[in-house]
């Protein structure tokens, strides 16, 4: 099992709420930093991810080999949130992970990009208008966070990631999802098409969800569905109560 955090994160933080609930269901669990820039050394290693997105997807693969190396398995299974969760797909469709990869589950993923909420496709518009500032602002965000750029809804990389099929033969995909997403927009973009994928918005489940982007990694229903995309064959039932944003429950 291996955990992806997300942009801005790192493994500790995004994943202690995961991380225990799995090891309490018997999973050997993995996780990892990546991404690392001036950034990360700026704050003491807190914030990680915000390198290009394909040399992080190139970290991980490097990563995988090493638990399976470790593990003597075949494939892991890998769960990630947000850049963490679509990041993998990129090793999966151009590194070579297909083969080494059984279910990949996403916590909000922006597998296709995002405008978040519609300010990255007012800033084409405000670039088109004023080219100079839009580009000044670009250079800055490419600089100190390229991983920002790369998760741009109409980048090279989502592109690239976009160019192909969204799923593999042989990797069982689950996209979980929150309809009060307010930084991977819009929130149908994180789903995955194919006949190895199930689609879950968390409301579906529990209209007392009030989960958004962060708060799905520590949303017990959201985990709940992890757990059962892990092991199909001995799916639960969360119980039906509130979620709070941000902090989750």
């Amino acid at each position: 099992m291996v955990l992806v955090h997300g942009t801005g994160a790192n493994m500790r933080l995004n994943w202690s709420t995961l991380a225990p609930l799995l090891k309490n269901n018997g999973y050997c669990i993995f996780a990892l930093n990546y991404g690392a820039n001036i950034v990360t050394d700026w704050t003491g290693g807190v914030v990680h991810a915000l390198g290009p997105v394909a040399d992080s997807a190139g970290e991980l693969s490097t990563f995988v080999d090493k638990v399976l190396s470790a593990t003597k398995a075949s494939k892991v299974d890998i769960v990630g949130h947000s850049q963490g969760g679509m990041m993998p797909n990129y090793y999966i469709k151009f590194l070579g992970g297909a083969a080494k990869v059984h279910t990949m589950v996403g916590l909000a993923p922006d597998n296709h990009g995002t405008d978040v909420d519609g300010l990255l496709r007012l800033a084409n518009v405000l670039t088109q208008a004023f080219p100079g500032l839009g580009a000044f602002a670009y250079n800055i965000v490419g600089a100190f966070a390229p991983a920002g750029s790369d998760q741009k809804f109409d980048s090279p990389f989502i592109q690239k990631l976009t160019s192909v099929p969204d799923t593999v033969p042989g990797v069982n995909y689950t996209v979980i999802a929150t309809h009060g997403d307010e930084v991977v927009t819009p929130s149908d973009s994180q789903f995955l098409s194919g006949t190895n994928v199930t689609n879950i918005y968390v409301q579906d489940k529990c209209s007392l969800d009030a989960a958004e982007h962060i708060a799905l990694a520590f949303d017990h229903i959201a985990l709940r569905e992890v757990l059962n995309a892990l092991d199909p064959a001995h799916p639960g039932t969360a119980a039906c109560t509130p979620v709070a944003p941000i902090f989750g429950g």
